[in-house]
């Protein structure tokens, strides 16, 4: 009956939140994204029978292109225009240059997801689009990723390749978001082509750890683990699904020269992008900064 009515819910509410999409354009710039809202919730979590609720957020229907984040990453693309009429563009803390192109070249060609970005490097960037904007941006929570990504069901495995680039697509390279079909929610890309961020801390047995207050967030205690969602263009079709998860892992640094690591830069991360949350309860100023320096952690 649950699964039904969750059925029946992502068909009846898919139309009416493709109206209620709202565009997000960066001041000064000519790059907008589109978030789309979702009522939030009690869904099954995982593969057991737990029950988690959410409260309403929004979600971008793509994930973050390269050159959305160059003009966070690169000062000279970046304007003092912003929503707070005191915010000084050159004492944002930017990332530091890559000691070779991560982005494999296809950065300067449009449309493709960005990638290589550490977790507190993908936070950086909701940190200053929260300055850029005044609105309030995070990464998802696992259980907000997988929410947004069933849209009422998971998908059949039969549909899998009209959704996303997978290891027998994929071409073994990553892709312009939004080539492939959206789900019922009009989210492009949760499955396959990169593997995105979420922002908690990574436990076989997240379910049982994150007991029954609404929206759940098991807090970063240390660099790794992090719970990465959606699987790539380098997952096998039989692996792929919006239940699996996967752990960061320091080997994603392995052949960095720098000592000690950087806080930027994966060198070996090219599967590996994010997305965008907001919530539609918008915290105050000092519930983001402490958010901040919870989530944040070196």
């Amino acid at each position: 009956m649950h699964y039904l009515l969750s059925l029946l819910l992502s068909f009846c509410l898919a139309p009416a939140l493709a109206a209620q999409v709202d565009t997000v354009h960066l001041p000064g710039t000519d790059v907008s994204f589109t978030m789309v809202p979702l009522p939030g919730g009690t869904f099954t979590f995982g593969d057991t029978e737990k029950e988690v609720t959410l409260s309403p957020f929004s979600i971008s229907s793509h994930e973050v292109t390269h050159e959305a984040y160059r003009i966070f990453q690169v000062r000279e693309n970046d304007t003092p225009v912003a929503a707070s009429g005191d915010w000084d563009a050159d004492a944002v803390t930017r990332p530091s240059p890559p000691y070779l192109d991560l982005s494999y070249g296809m950065g300067t060609r449009g449309g493709y997801p960005q990638v290589n970005t550490t977790q507190q490097a993908a936070l950086r960037y909701c940190e200053w689009l929260y300055e850029k904007t005044g609105r309030f941006f995070r990464l998802p929570t696992e259980a907000e990723w997988e929410y947004a990504c069933l849209a009422g069901q998971e998908p059949d495995s039969a549909d899998l390749h009209d959704l996303a680039w997978l290891y027998e697509n994929g071409e073994e390279t990553y892709h312009k978001v939004g080539e492939k079909k959206p789900n019922a929610y009009g989210l492009y890309d949760m499955i396959g082509n990169v593997s995105e961020w979420t922002l908690d801390e990574y436990y076989d047995d997240y379910t049982d750890r994150i007991g029954t207050d609404p929206d759940p967030w098991l807090r970063p205690d240390g660099k790794h683990s992090r719970t990465v969602r959606g699987g790539s263009f380098d997952t096998e079709t039989a692996d792929a699904g919006c239940r699996t998860r996967e752990k960061s892992s320091p080997r994603w640094q392995a052949r960095d020269p720098q000592i000690p690591k950087s806080l930027w830069w994966n060198v070996d991360s090219a599967f590996l992008g994010f997305r965008l949350v907001s919530p539609k309860k918008q915290p105050t100023p000092e519930e983001v900064r402490t958010f901040f320096a919870e989530a944040i952690v070196d």
